[in-house]
This record gives C-alpha cells, structure tokens and sequence, in this order.
C-alpha cells in the first residue's frame, strides 16, 4: 500500500505541474489583450505600452509563469489585473457557495441513488423495478436548466416556501438563510446526477446478484439480503465510486448554469464573468484550482478503489 500511495501522490504532483503549464500557455493564446480591455479606446499606444509594463505583461513568458506558480505553491493566486484584488481571498468567498452546493448536490444523489438502485436491482424482474429504471432514464433526459426554472415555479413562486434566486450578502453568517438558498440548487443538480448513479448502481448490484461468491453465501444459509449487505456491496462499489468521482469533477465545472439560474455568486459564475474581461491572473487561477480539485478527486478515487478491493492495484 505504501509503494501504491507513493507512486500515485508522484502522478499527482507530476500532472499538477503539467496541468499548471497548459493553462497557463493556453490562456497566452487566446486573442485580445487585458491592457486594451482596461484602457478602452481611450488609451494611446505609448499609455498601453506603459500599463502593460505596470501588469507585468512585458516580461518574458517563462518569467510570468514561473512568478505566478511561485506565489501558487504558497495559496497566492495573484491578484486581478483589472481591479488588484485578491484572487485567493475572492475564490475563498465564492467556494464558500460553490463547495456546500457541490457537496449538498452529491448528498441528493447519493440518497437517491443508492437505495433506489439497489432496490431496483433486487426486483429488476418486477413491474415495479422496471418503471423505476424508465424512470431514472427519463430523469437523466429531463435538461437541468428546465429542472431548476420547474424547481423555482412550484417550491419558490407557487409554494413560497424556498427563494427563488439569490444568496445572503453576509455569506454564512446567516447560516438558515444560506442553507435555505442552496436547497432548490442542490435538489437541481442533486436529482439529475442522482438519475445517472443509479443506473450504475442498479447495474453494478445486479452485476453481484449472479456471481457466484454470492450464490457460495446464499448456499451457507445467508439471505439474499443479508448476502448482499456483507459481501456483494463491496464489490459493487467499485465501479460506483467511479462514476461518483466523474460526478463530483462535473458538478465542480458544470455548475454554472444551476448557479446562473439561481443567481448565486459562486466559483462558475465569478469564471464566466473574468473570461468576458479578459482577466487573465484571475481566470487561470479559477482553472488552475478547478483542475486541480478534479485531479485530486481521481486521486482519492483510486486510493478508494485500493482500499475496497486491493487486487485493482496488482496490475499497476
């Protein structure tokens, strides 16, 4: 295990380090210029020279990143080249909303997915197991944008009982209102990537209901219930694991459209705002964090795949 754990914290570091040089080479090759955003048409070329100067734009590009994955490696994202504000300190209030909603959203479709898919899976051949497998498959049609504005209709405009849009502007010092804004958001991404889990968890379960471990268990006068609870379940989370990996990283990026509808100051929204003003320092600090969650999360992916079932890191 200590020789898995040290080879895969070495791939990590590696593509961390690779994953800092493409976003930051990337970003150079979009067309336009920061200097010429933030002095319009009003700037001559000797003040643009000059601000680009003050912006460090002049410098050698190896100079730039190097400077920039220096302050990197010390939480320092720099600061926006638009206003001088902290990048670091501005990601810190957006994560604020962005981190609970990813994480209440993974909470929705955990507790869906897991009972209903295992369910599913036991009584697959009844009428009641496939109207819920039709079900999840039209869960996993239904867009997300449509589900949020369905959301926001019944619960916040009919009902009246949740709001419709909007965070507290005193962030969690609020803690009842903050949780009561991010309730329609979760159950938005919550039930659509819940619909996606459980197929896989209905497959994954029926994949152990025939196995043969398992029929050995039944066959020493286990139930199948039983069977399943202490041994089928931890073969079946395997590949389960998998997928919710693929869905934490999805919901980290594709969360702006929930966040957009709902109005909530998060990491996504804050991303769209800075590549329209071409801010770069910020933008490259916002992918630089989001690549980095998702390549942790493949991480601790696999150290769960070692820790369920040892074998999957034999071939390695």
């Amino acid at each position: 295990m200590t020789v898995f754990l040290l080879r895969r914290t070495g791939l990590l570091v590696v593509s961390l380090a690779v994953a800092s040089v493409v976003v930051f080479a990337l970003l150079r090759l979009l067309p336009g210029d920061v200097a010429a955003t933030i002095g319009g048409i009003n700037y001559s070329p000797a003040q643009l020279a000059a601000l680009r100067t003050d912006l460090g734009l002049d410098r050698p590009l190896p100079m730039q990143y190097l400077s920039w994955i220096r302050g990197v490696l010390h939480g320092d994202f720099g600061r926006s080249q638009l206003n001088g504000a902290s990048v670091s300190a501005e990601l810190g209030r957006k994560l604020e909303v962005s981190g609970p909603l990813v994480l209440g959203a993974i909470a929705v479709s955990l507790s869906l997915a897991v009972p209903l898919g295992t369910w599913a899976a036991v009584r697959h051949r009844t009428a009641a197991g496939a109207a819920l497998s039709a079900l999840s498959q039209l869960g996993i049609a239904i867009p997300g944008l449509w589900l949020a504005l369905l959301l926001i209709t019944v619960f916040a405009v009919e009902l009246k009982w949740l709001p419709a849009q909007g965070f507290p502007v005193e962030g969690w010092a609020h803690p009842g209102q903050a949780v009561r804004s991010l309730v329609l958001p979760c159950l938005a991404l919550g039930l659509t990537e819940g619909a996606v889990l459980l197929r896989f968890v209905r497959s994954a379960v029926l994949g152990v209901l025939h196995a043969d471990f398992l029929r050995t268990a039944r066959s020493k006068g286990l139930t199948r219930g039983q069977a399943l609870l202490r041994h089928g379940f931890r073969n079946a989370a395997v590949p389960v694991v998998s997928i919710l990996g693929l869905q934490i990283a999805t919901l980290l990026v594709g969360g702006v459209v929930v966040e957009t509808v709902f109005t909530l100051p998060g990491v996504g929204n804050m991303l769209v705002a800075d590549v329209g003003n071409r801010d770069l320092v910020k933008v490259q600090g916002e992918l630089m964090l989001l690549v980095a969650a998702i390549l942790i999360i493949g991480f601790l992916v696999d150290i769960a795949h070692r820790l369920i079932d040892p074998r999957t890191g034999i071939a390695r």
